[in-house]
Parts: C-alpha cells; structure tokens; sequence
C-alpha cells in the first residue's frame, strides 16, 4: 500500500502547524511575552519569530511545489505574537485550498528552487522526505526550544501535540 503524497505531506504540516500556534498561545504565561519573539538560541541563529516564518515558508514551499503552483510570497514583517499566529493561519489557509488531486504524480515531478546563493533540484518524493520534512521539523522543534530555554514551562507532550 503506498502513501499519497498529498496525505504524507499536508496533514502533517497542518498538525505541526497546529501545535506551533498552540505552543505560541502558551507564550502569554510568560513574564515578558514580547520578548520572546526576538529571543535565539544562539547569536547565529534565527529568532523565534524566524523559526515560525521558516516553518511558514516550508510549508507552502512544499504544498505549491508538489502540486505544480506558485508559491504565496509572504513579507517576514511579523514583530509581535499576534503576528506569528496571523502568519500560522494565512499559511494553514493556503495548505487547505490545495486540493489532494493537484499532488497526483508529484513523487516524480521535478522540483527546483533557489535558497540563498543554491539551486536545489529534487524528485517530487526526496523533496518532501530528504528536504521538506526535516526541515520543518527542525523548526518547529527550534521554535519550541527557543521558548523552553526562556523559561516557558513545556514539555514534550506540548511539542507532540497530546499536552
């Protein structure tokens, strides 16, 4: 039995999607919530509110690129919470407008974009499993720790959505 890859995509962004916004939403418990969406792990890495439109980005990326449509562009112009969530669902909005038949074929349809200086070419299917998802994930997960190492009382369960 094989895998759409409409269904191994979309749902799973969605939900990711969704335990994002719900993780923000804890943010508000926090003594300086404001602060947060500037904070990094690391100087060398993106701010929370970077991880967010990241995730944003590789999600509509992904949806657009496999069913063979431009991707939306959205302005990282997000400086507040109320922002990041805003960006959450305008991309939630976009993942559910693709429709499942617009993915037929996509596991061999080629795929290129350019990141940065790069120029990455995949199949339809390694996009989605080598690039798209742990790239996604990574974020998320960055976002989560970001907002953990401040102080924001998660857990595990928060981060896999059963919290």
């Amino acid at each position: 039995m094989s895998v759409h890859m409409y269904q191994a995509s979309v749902p799973p962004l969605l939900r990711g999607l969704s335990i994002l916004s719900t993780i923000l939403r804890k943010v508000e418990t926090h003594s300086d919530p404001q602060s947060l969406v500037h904070a990094r792990l690391a100087p060398d890495m993106m701010t929370l509110a970077g991880q967010v439109q990241r995730a944003s980005d590789t999600s509509k990326g992904c949806a657009a690129r496999l069913a063979g449509i431009e991707p939306p562009s959205f302005a990282d112009t997000e400086k507040t919470l109320a922002d990041l969530q805003a960006r959450i669902v305008k991309t939630v909005d976009f993942l559910n407008s693709v429709k499942r038949e617009q993915f037929d074929g996509s596991e061999t349809r080629t795929i290129t974009f350019k990141g940065g200086t790069r120029t990455f070419n995949f199949n339809g299917e390694s996009y989605l499993f080598d690039f798209v998802l742990p790239n996604f994930y990574f974020h998320v997960t960055t976002a989560y720790a970001i907002l953990r190492h401040n102080g924001l009382p998660l857990g595990k369960l928060d981060y896999l959505g059963v919290a």
